[in-house]
């Protein structure tokens, strides 16, 4: 969707310029975090390693998210314009690479505390589905992950809210499968199987994105084969099965389900 004259800035304080990118990914992170941490405490996981693990996830997701898109689409920016790099508020952030970020951050995290980092791993899948919702629609705002043109009478397809429309699906999904006896990491990885499958089939296609190795657009119906993401999804999707499979129903020192509450922890403070 592009939208003539609009502005990516929420409002100003003299120099200060607030993104309302910035604003949508805050609110995202507000309430993955509160979710992460009141279903938590409800599951007796202890307080402050809630807070930490979210503190951790957050900051190693950012920092994953601008290095993997900085890698994918300007790499020369390590050598000729270093500063780039941090302009995290203009846009500019891979899914991909947040994914990545969090995962080698809060897994290791959740067991050296002897949790089952596929429990927690679910406890985020809310927080992750919102934020692709709303992060999409504050790309409209900055006018980035816009739609192929076509010939039909609406022009350009909205690939934001064709994003926004896959995380909304996700949401519902989960939130429907919260009262199934599912196992530990059903929720999350097969969250991962579902978005990636969806946005490599509908919203990649329609997005205006570099085509790599097979280059095929057909301008009438405006799509496009194949992105960078509809090449690796294949990768990921076998990752998550892989992931799934090889982690499900193990405990990580005996914790599960049972023992001492979900995951298997104990309260404690350190």
């Amino acid at each position: 969707m592009f939208i003539e004259g609009i502005s990516p800035y929420a409002f100003k304080i003299g120099p200060i310029a607030v993104h309302w990118y910035g604003i949508f990914m805050a609110i995202s992170f507000l309430v993955g975090s509160y979710y992460l941490y009141t279903m938590g405490k409800r599951l007796n996981l202890d307080e402050d390693f809630l807070l930490n693990l979210a503190i951790v996830v957050i900051i190693a997701g950012i920092v994953g998210a601008r290095l993997m898109f900085v890698l994918t689409n300007y790499p020369e920016w390590f050598l000729k314009d270093p500063i780039q790099i941090i302009k995290i508020w203009e846009g500019g952030l891979s899914w991909h690479g947040a994914l990545l970020g969090g995962f080698l951050a809060g897994w290791p995290y959740c067991r050296r505390y002897g949790i089952n980092p596929n429990v927690v791993a679910d406890l985020t899948v809310l927080g992750l589905s919102f934020g692709y919702i709303i992060v999409r629609i504050g790309n409209i705002f900055n006018q980035e992950v816009l739609g192929r043109m076509t010939e039909f009478s609406f022009g350009r397809w909205p690939a934001q809210l064709i994003g926004s429309s896959i995380g909304l699906v996700l949401l519902v999904r989960y939130l429907y499968l919260q009262n199934k006896n599912l196992p530990p990491g059903y929720q999350f990885w097969s969250f991962i199987w579902w978005h990636q499958i969806l946005r490599a089939l509908i919203e990649e296609t329609v997005r205006e994105n570099p085509l790599f190795l097979v280059h095929y657009v057909n301008e009438k119906w405006g799509i496009g084969f194949f992105t960078l993401t509809q090449l690796i999804t294949p990768f990921v999707v076998a990752f998550a099965y892989f992931m799934y499979r090889s982690t499900s129903g193990h405990g990580y020192g005996g914790y599960g389900y049972g023992g001492y509450g979900y995951g298997g922890y104990r309260r404690r403070h350190y």
